[in-house]
């Protein structure tokens, strides 16, 4: 072994030794946090954004910010845990896009609830069966999970959070040889955001829906000549080989999840709201429920329609803008927006993701 090597190793151990000081230094402050709070929320999606944020914008390299991002985000995980380990309830089973999302925001130091159902993240988090839920509510090939803004509309949940996840699909089975396949198996959204490559190189295969991807990654390990279309955190959990990897038609796919809780989340600095409304039935309704964010300078990110299961060709509108419902410009906006739509619910303020 050279001697630069030797100095280059022995300057690691003196910097690992005193990380693992600030480290326990770390936690240790936020154990007399937790004490300081009494019976206060475990988890502040501020402050936490407040911290991923600070670090990115101080971070000056070689690592990347997203690689600063998970290794602070573990952090806060892990000092989290000395509290209390929150139950976060996800779409499962173990290896969906969905427990790879709640471990991306909520770190390893969490126990995962894994649900058959969007409904069922609902459920366990309206039960008191975990803190908080983690639902996918867009995509950024296939558009919004109309079930989870359904399901948003009528229950008392509030949006705390949001995760941005990169969806890579890959094909995955106990054969050895792609020519061997003749059923795939998928949930629907992965269907869609896989159309061009199936369409190239599975043309005649019979593809089944599944109700997540990790159930089709089961579903596909218990037969032969059988595939599935799933992340590569299912192939691992069902010892299945990935024969094709990456194969959504757009390498930016990403997945938009959102928390769910029983929390009012106090501003961050970098905010988004969302929000529910209806029109009333008149010429210009919809024009006028835009026009309050417009006149205070209040930017629209998203528009989204769904009917309103209340009566035939009635519909809501799913709005996201920039800001926290508690920052001037946006409480004006909504005050005045209270004013002339038919119905009005905010769904939730929260730090945008960093």
């Amino acid at each position: 072994m050279s001697e630069n090597l030797k100095q280059f190793r022995a300057q690691i151990d003196r910097i690992d030794d005193e990380l693992l000081r600030l480290f326990n230094e770390r936690a240790w402050l936020a154990q007399q946090i937790g004490h300081a709070k009494g019976n206060g929320a475990v988890l502040r999606p501020e402050r936490e954004a407040q911290v991923l944020q600070r670090m990115v914008d101080a971070n000056q390299g070689p690592l990347p910010d997203r690689g600063v991002t998970q290794l602070f985000t573990e952090i806060m995980s892990q000092c989290r845990s000395l509290e209390a380990v929150l139950r976060v309830a996800y779409l499962g089973p173990n290896g969906t896009f969905s427990e790879a999302a709640m471990r991306q925001r909520f770190g390893q130091a969490c126990e995962g609830v894994p649900a058959e159902s969007i409904d069922g993240v609902f459920a366990s988090v309206e039960s008191g069966a975990a803190n908080y839920g983690l639902v996918p509510v867009e995509n950024s090939t296939e558009g919004a999970v109309g079930r989870t803004l359904d399901l948003l509309f009528g229950s008392n949940l509030k949006i705390c959070g949001e995760v941005l996840l990169q969806v890579h699909q890959c094909l995955m089975s106990n054969e050895s040889d792609i020519a061997l396949i003749r059923k795939v198996y998928s949930h629907p959204q992965s269907f869609g955001q896989c159309q061009g490559w199936l369409h190239a190189h599975l043309p005649h295969v019979e593809r089944v829906t599944a109700a997540s991807n990790a159930d089709a990654a089961r579903l596909a390990a218990e037969e032969s000549f059988a595939a599935a279309i799933a992340g590569e955190q299912a192939a691992a959990h069902f010892k299945l080989q990935v024969l094709a990897a990456n194969i959504e038609d757009d390498p930016r796919n990403t997945t938009r999840f959102l928390v769910i809780g029983n929390q009012e989340v106090a501003p961050s600095g970098r905010d988004k709201t969302s929000l529910v409304m209806s029109a009333s039935n008149r010429p210009g309704a919809v024009h006028d429920l835009l026009a309050p964010f417009a006149q205070h300078g209040v930017s629209m990110t998203k528009l989204e329609s769904r009917p309103a299961r209340v009566g035939m060709w009635e519909y809501v509108f799913y709005v996201d803008i920039d800001g926290h419902q508690d920052d001037p410009k946006v409480a004006a906006a909504l005050a005045q927006l209270k004013q002339i739509a038919a119905f009005v619910k905010v769904l939730g303020s929260y730090p945008v993701a960093v």
